[in-house]
């Protein structure tokens, strides 16, 4: 299977770093930050650059878009995984224009409210999971698989 894993520096990479045991068995592509924790993390693994800010960040939004446009139709994976920041929107607005499914993964420490990311990409994810059962009031119909730490 082919996967682009997409997120965001920080605890939206560490939390997609810790589903190794799974990613590890495919062909993957990472798109995240070119910041210091993607460089030490990622060593090794085949990682595509995305422009950061992108929190309301309308101009990185847009190279995100234009990134997402020109690898996922070169790669072409079975599947598009995230977990966030705003770096993912882009790539599962593609990603559901290709008929490519989309993952998102809530990130484990919102319980009591959407993540903005969450709420945008939840109507272009083919599946959606939460890591709380709490979460579910937030997203119904949401699959809960437990949290990652």
């Amino acid at each position: 299977m082919r996967v682009v894993l997409v997120c965001s520096s920080g605890g939206h990479l560490i939390q997609l770093h810790q589903l190794k045991p799974w990613w590890e068995k495919h062909e993957r592509t990472w798109v995240t930050f070119d910041l210091p924790d993607g460089r030490s993390l990622l060593e090794g693994e085949d990682v595509v650059w995305a422009h950061h800010p992108t929190t309301r960040n309308v101009r990185n939004a847009f190279r995100n878009l234009m990134l997402a446009v020109r690898l996922l139709p070169r790669y072409r994976p079975d599947v598009v995984v995230s977990d966030g920041a705003g770096v993912a929107f882009p790539f599962f607005v593609v990603a559901r224009l290709l008929r490519i499914k989309t993952v998102y993964l809530e990130v484990y420490d919102r319980i009591d409210s959407a993540t903005l990311t969450g709420r945008l990409c939840r109507p272009l994810s083919s599946l959606f999971l939460v890591q709380w059962e709490e979460q579910l009031r937030l997203y119904p119909g949401a699959k809960v698989i437990g949290g990652l730490f």
